[in-house]
Protein backbone atom coordinates (compact mmCIF):
# COMPACT_ATOMS: atom_id res chain seq x y z
CA UNK A 1 0.00 0.00 0.00
CA UNK A 2 1.45 3.05 -1.00
CA UNK A 3 0.83 6.29 1.68
CA UNK A 4 0.36 9.74 0.30
CA UNK A 5 2.07 12.31 1.37
CA UNK A 6 0.49 14.51 3.69
CA UNK A 7 -0.01 18.16 1.57
CA UNK A 8 2.31 19.98 4.76
CA UNK A 9 5.09 17.54 4.16
CA UNK A 10 6.17 17.35 0.58
CA UNK A 11 9.48 18.40 -1.49
CA UNK A 12 8.80 21.57 -4.15
CA UNK A 13 7.84 25.29 -4.16
CA UNK A 14 4.94 27.24 -3.07
CA UNK A 15 4.75 30.24 -4.87
CA UNK A 16 3.94 32.85 -1.22
CA UNK A 17 3.83 36.46 -2.11
CA UNK A 18 5.64 37.07 -4.56
CA UNK A 19 8.72 34.33 -4.21
CA UNK A 20 8.91 30.76 -4.71
CA UNK A 21 9.21 29.50 -0.96
CA UNK A 22 10.23 25.15 -0.32
CA UNK A 23 7.22 23.68 0.49
CA UNK A 24 7.54 22.98 4.00
CA UNK A 25 8.64 27.11 4.53
CA UNK A 26 5.35 28.22 2.69
CA UNK A 27 3.00 28.85 6.27
CA UNK A 28 0.60 31.37 7.64
CA UNK A 29 0.30 32.03 11.33
CA UNK A 30 -2.55 30.92 13.84
CA UNK A 31 -4.40 34.21 13.98
CA UNK A 32 -4.70 34.75 10.33
CA UNK A 33 -8.06 36.23 9.54
CA UNK A 34 -8.94 33.84 6.86
CA UNK A 35 -8.64 30.78 9.25
CA UNK A 36 -11.50 32.30 11.48
CA UNK A 37 -13.42 33.79 9.59
CA UNK A 38 -13.21 31.94 5.71
CA UNK A 39 -11.96 35.20 4.43
CA UNK A 40 -10.18 33.53 1.75
CA UNK A 41 -10.63 32.55 -2.16
CA UNK A 42 -9.44 29.50 -3.86
CA UNK A 43 -9.04 28.67 -7.83
CA UNK A 44 -8.86 24.86 -9.33
CA UNK A 45 -7.29 24.65 -12.38
CA UNK A 46 -5.23 21.65 -14.26
CA UNK A 47 -1.88 22.29 -16.52
CA UNK A 48 -1.89 19.75 -19.48
CA UNK A 49 1.11 19.08 -21.19
CA UNK A 50 2.49 22.14 -19.60
CA UNK A 51 0.05 24.73 -19.88
CA UNK A 52 -2.73 25.30 -18.13
CA UNK A 53 -6.12 25.35 -19.28
CA UNK A 54 -8.15 28.19 -19.25
CA UNK A 55 -5.76 30.02 -16.81
CA UNK A 56 -6.74 33.62 -17.55
CA UNK A 57 -10.54 32.59 -17.04
CA UNK A 58 -9.32 30.81 -13.54
CA UNK A 59 -7.20 34.28 -12.60
CA UNK A 60 -9.65 36.79 -13.77
CA UNK A 61 -12.30 34.78 -11.43
CA UNK A 62 -9.78 34.74 -8.67
CA UNK A 63 -9.79 38.33 -8.72
CA UNK A 64 -12.99 38.86 -8.82
CA UNK A 65 -13.90 36.34 -5.69
CA UNK A 66 -11.79 38.41 -4.00
CA UNK A 67 -13.30 41.45 -4.58
CA UNK A 68 -16.66 40.33 -3.99
CA UNK A 69 -15.05 39.10 -0.40
CA UNK A 70 -14.24 42.69 0.19
CA UNK A 71 -10.39 42.66 -0.47
CA UNK A 72 -8.42 43.29 -3.73
CA UNK A 73 -5.32 41.22 -4.48
CA UNK A 74 -2.14 42.49 -4.53
CA UNK A 75 -0.55 41.47 -8.20
CA UNK A 76 -1.98 41.64 -11.05
CA UNK A 77 -4.03 39.15 -13.79
CA UNK A 78 -0.44 38.94 -15.38
CA UNK A 79 1.04 38.85 -12.33
CA UNK A 80 -0.91 36.04 -11.54
CA UNK A 81 -0.31 34.10 -14.79
CA UNK A 82 3.01 34.30 -14.30
CA UNK A 83 3.44 32.59 -10.93
CA UNK A 84 1.13 30.07 -11.58
CA UNK A 85 3.74 29.08 -14.86
CA UNK A 86 6.81 29.53 -12.85
CA UNK A 87 6.01 27.22 -9.56
CA UNK A 88 4.88 24.63 -12.30
CA UNK A 89 8.39 24.96 -14.26
CA UNK A 90 10.10 24.73 -10.26
CA UNK A 91 8.14 21.60 -9.54
CA UNK A 92 9.33 19.98 -13.00
CA UNK A 93 5.80 19.19 -13.62
CA UNK A 94 4.10 19.48 -17.37
CA UNK A 95 0.38 17.49 -15.71
CA UNK A 96 -0.75 18.59 -12.58
CA UNK A 97 -3.76 20.15 -10.68
CA UNK A 98 -2.76 23.74 -9.34
CA UNK A 99 -4.06 25.45 -6.40
CA UNK A 100 -4.11 29.38 -5.98
CA UNK A 101 -5.83 30.69 -2.66
CA UNK A 102 -6.03 34.34 -1.63
CA UNK A 103 -7.05 35.27 2.02
CA UNK A 104 -6.58 37.97 4.68
CA UNK A 105 -4.07 37.74 7.02
CA UNK A 106 -3.21 38.56 10.69
CA UNK A 107 -3.24 42.21 11.34
CA UNK A 108 -6.46 42.30 12.83
CA UNK A 109 -8.77 39.70 14.94
CA UNK A 110 -12.39 40.18 15.18
CA UNK A 111 -15.31 40.23 12.24
CA UNK A 112 -13.89 43.12 10.92
CA UNK A 113 -10.81 42.75 8.54
CA UNK A 114 -10.49 46.13 6.93
CA UNK A 115 -6.79 46.71 8.52
CA UNK A 116 -5.44 42.89 7.04
CA UNK A 117 -3.18 42.53 4.74
CA UNK A 118 -3.57 40.12 1.48
CA UNK A 119 -1.92 37.56 0.77
CA UNK A 120 -1.50 34.90 -2.47
CA UNK A 121 -0.08 32.08 -2.79
CA UNK A 122 -0.14 28.92 -5.65
CA UNK A 123 0.50 25.40 -5.21
CA UNK A 124 0.56 22.44 -7.68
CA UNK A 125 1.24 19.02 -7.31
CA UNK A 126 0.51 15.33 -9.17
CA UNK A 127 -3.34 14.61 -9.17
CA UNK A 128 -4.85 11.91 -11.15
CA UNK A 129 -8.40 11.16 -11.63
CA UNK A 130 -10.81 13.00 -9.10
CA UNK A 131 -12.52 10.01 -8.19
CA UNK A 132 -10.00 7.71 -9.23
CA UNK A 133 -9.39 5.41 -12.27
CA UNK A 134 -11.88 2.84 -10.86
CA UNK A 135 -14.84 4.77 -10.22
CA UNK A 136 -14.49 6.32 -13.31
CA UNK A 137 -15.27 2.73 -15.87
CA UNK A 138 -18.52 2.33 -13.78
CA UNK A 139 -20.11 5.92 -13.54
CA UNK A 140 -20.40 7.62 -9.71
CA UNK A 141 -22.62 7.10 -7.28
CA UNK A 142 -24.69 10.05 -5.40
CA UNK A 143 -26.07 10.66 -2.56
CA UNK A 144 -28.62 13.11 -2.04
CA UNK A 145 -27.26 15.92 0.07
CA UNK A 146 -29.45 17.32 3.52
CA UNK A 147 -27.28 20.62 3.02
CA UNK A 148 -28.81 23.37 0.49
CA UNK A 149 -26.71 25.87 -1.66
CA UNK A 150 -27.62 29.25 -0.13
CA UNK A 151 -29.63 31.93 -1.87
CA UNK A 152 -27.88 34.75 -3.78
CA UNK A 153 -29.18 37.14 -1.12
CA UNK A 154 -27.35 35.26 2.14
CA UNK A 155 -24.30 34.41 0.19
CA UNK A 156 -21.37 36.07 -2.16
CA UNK A 157 -22.47 32.81 -4.30
CA UNK A 158 -20.61 34.02 -7.10
CA UNK A 159 -17.35 34.24 -5.54
CA UNK A 160 -15.27 30.73 -5.49
CA UNK A 161 -14.63 31.05 -1.40
CA UNK A 162 -13.83 29.17 0.82
CA UNK A 163 -16.68 29.21 3.23
CA UNK A 164 -19.18 28.46 0.60
CA UNK A 165 -17.31 24.97 0.96
CA UNK A 166 -18.29 23.64 4.46
CA UNK A 167 -21.06 22.32 3.46
CA UNK A 168 -19.78 20.85 0.77
CA UNK A 169 -17.67 18.74 3.43
CA UNK A 170 -19.97 18.04 5.76
CA UNK A 171 -22.29 16.79 2.52
CA UNK A 172 -18.71 14.51 0.98
CA UNK A 173 -18.41 13.08 4.46
CA UNK A 174 -22.03 12.11 4.73
CA UNK A 175 -22.26 10.49 1.09
CA UNK A 176 -19.20 8.69 1.81
CA UNK A 177 -20.46 7.28 5.72
CA UNK A 178 -23.11 5.65 3.49
CA UNK A 179 -20.72 4.33 0.51
CA UNK A 180 -21.61 6.70 -2.08
CA UNK A 181 -18.74 8.55 -4.48
CA UNK A 182 -20.16 12.18 -3.35
CA UNK A 183 -23.63 14.39 -3.09
CA UNK A 184 -25.92 16.03 -4.89
CA UNK A 185 -27.10 19.62 -3.69
CA UNK A 186 -30.25 20.93 -3.96
CA UNK A 187 -30.87 24.55 -3.74
CA UNK A 188 -32.46 26.59 -1.32
CA UNK A 189 -35.67 26.22 -3.29
CA UNK A 190 -35.42 22.61 -3.36
CA UNK A 191 -34.10 22.25 -7.03
CA UNK A 192 -30.88 20.35 -8.61
CA UNK A 193 -27.90 22.50 -7.97
CA UNK A 194 -24.70 20.87 -8.26
CA UNK A 195 -22.43 18.40 -6.56
CA UNK A 196 -20.32 19.46 -4.34
CA UNK A 197 -17.50 20.39 -6.14
CA UNK A 198 -18.24 20.25 -9.69
CA UNK A 199 -21.64 20.90 -11.91
CA UNK A 200 -24.39 18.64 -13.41
CA UNK A 201 -25.84 17.84 -16.44
CA UNK A 202 -28.48 15.30 -18.12
CA UNK A 203 -29.13 14.07 -21.15
CA UNK A 204 -32.90 13.42 -22.15
CA UNK A 205 -34.26 12.97 -25.82
CA UNK A 206 -30.61 13.56 -27.39
CA UNK A 207 -30.55 17.66 -25.18
CA UNK A 208 -28.78 18.02 -22.07
CA UNK A 209 -30.38 19.54 -19.35
CA UNK A 210 -28.23 21.78 -16.73
CA UNK A 211 -29.52 23.82 -13.62
CA UNK A 212 -29.17 27.65 -14.01
CA UNK A 213 -26.07 28.89 -11.92
CA UNK A 214 -28.19 31.42 -10.16
CA UNK A 215 -26.62 30.82 -6.83
CA UNK A 216 -23.96 28.59 -7.10
CA UNK A 217 -20.66 28.64 -9.83
CA UNK A 218 -20.87 28.83 -13.38
CA UNK A 219 -17.79 26.82 -13.52
CA UNK A 220 -15.45 26.83 -16.77
CA UNK A 221 -15.55 23.33 -17.21
CA UNK A 222 -19.13 23.74 -17.89
CA UNK A 223 -19.03 26.51 -20.01
CA UNK A 224 -16.03 24.86 -21.83
CA UNK A 225 -18.53 21.78 -22.20
CA UNK A 226 -21.49 23.48 -23.05
CA UNK A 227 -19.20 24.90 -26.00
CA UNK A 228 -18.11 20.99 -27.09
CA UNK A 229 -21.72 20.16 -27.05
CA UNK A 230 -22.99 22.84 -28.91
CA UNK A 231 -20.25 22.42 -31.48
CA UNK A 232 -21.47 18.79 -31.52
CA UNK A 233 -24.75 20.06 -32.80
CA UNK A 234 -26.58 19.05 -29.29
CA UNK A 235 -29.13 21.23 -27.94
CA UNK A 236 -27.78 22.76 -24.22
CA UNK A 237 -31.01 23.78 -22.26
CA UNK A 238 -30.13 25.50 -18.91
CA UNK A 239 -33.19 25.89 -16.77
CA UNK A 240 -34.79 25.07 -12.87
CA UNK A 241 -34.54 21.21 -12.67
CA UNK A 242 -36.68 19.46 -10.17
CA UNK A 243 -35.34 16.37 -8.23
CA UNK A 244 -38.66 14.11 -8.83
CA UNK A 245 -37.59 14.99 -13.16
CA UNK A 246 -34.37 12.79 -12.59
CA UNK A 247 -36.35 10.07 -13.10
CA UNK A 248 -36.84 11.29 -16.96
CA UNK A 249 -33.39 11.50 -17.59
CA UNK A 250 -31.00 8.74 -19.49
CA UNK A 251 -27.91 9.81 -18.53
CA UNK A 252 -25.61 12.14 -16.23
CA UNK A 253 -22.50 13.28 -15.92
CA UNK A 254 -20.65 16.18 -13.48
CA UNK A 255 -17.96 18.45 -14.63
CA UNK A 256 -14.98 20.63 -12.84
CA UNK A 257 -11.19 21.06 -13.18
CA UNK A 258 -10.55 18.22 -10.51
CA UNK A 259 -13.34 15.99 -11.90
CA UNK A 260 -13.10 16.98 -15.66
CA UNK A 261 -16.25 14.93 -17.07
CA UNK A 262 -17.53 11.96 -15.06
CA UNK A 263 -19.93 10.19 -15.66
CA UNK A 264 -22.67 9.10 -12.85
CA UNK A 265 -24.56 5.60 -12.44
CA UNK A 266 -26.95 6.77 -9.49
CA UNK A 267 -28.06 9.37 -8.00
CA UNK A 268 -29.86 8.50 -4.96
CA UNK A 269 -32.68 6.09 -6.10
CA UNK A 270 -32.70 7.13 -9.81
CA UNK A 271 -30.42 4.98 -12.61
CA UNK A 272 -28.14 6.35 -15.49
CA UNK A 273 -26.67 4.80 -18.37
CA UNK A 274 -22.91 5.09 -18.69
CA UNK A 275 -21.42 6.35 -21.89
CA UNK A 276 -23.38 7.56 -25.32
CA UNK A 277 -23.06 11.34 -24.87
CA UNK A 278 -21.58 11.85 -21.73
CA UNK A 279 -18.44 9.39 -23.10
CA UNK A 280 -18.33 11.62 -26.16
CA UNK A 281 -18.02 14.66 -24.34
CA UNK A 282 -15.40 13.23 -21.95
CA UNK A 283 -13.29 12.03 -25.17
CA UNK A 284 -13.75 16.32 -26.51
CA UNK A 285 -12.73 17.70 -23.41
CA UNK A 286 -9.68 15.38 -23.27
CA UNK A 287 -8.76 16.28 -26.83
CA UNK A 288 -9.31 20.06 -26.16
CA UNK A 289 -7.31 20.22 -22.74
CA UNK A 290 -4.74 18.49 -24.57
CA UNK A 291 -4.27 19.74 -27.56
CA UNK A 292 -4.68 23.01 -26.44
CA UNK A 293 -2.28 26.11 -27.87
CA UNK A 294 -0.40 28.16 -25.41
CA UNK A 295 -2.90 31.14 -25.43
CA UNK A 296 -5.87 28.99 -24.50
Amino acid sequence: MVIEATYDDRDGFIWFDGALRPWREANVHILTHAMHYASAVFEGQRCYNGTVFALEQHSQRLIESARLLGFEIPWSLEQINAATNEVIAANGFTDCYVRPIAWRGSEQMGVAAQRTKPHLAIACWHWGAYFGDEVLAKGLRLDIASWRRPAPYTAPTRSKAAGLYMICTLSKHAAADKGYDDALMLDWRGQVAEATGANLFFVKDGALHTPTPDCFLDGITRRTVIGLAKARGIEVIERAIWPEEMSSFEAAFLTGSAAEVTQIAEIGPWRFTVGGMGKQLAADYAALVRGQSRNS
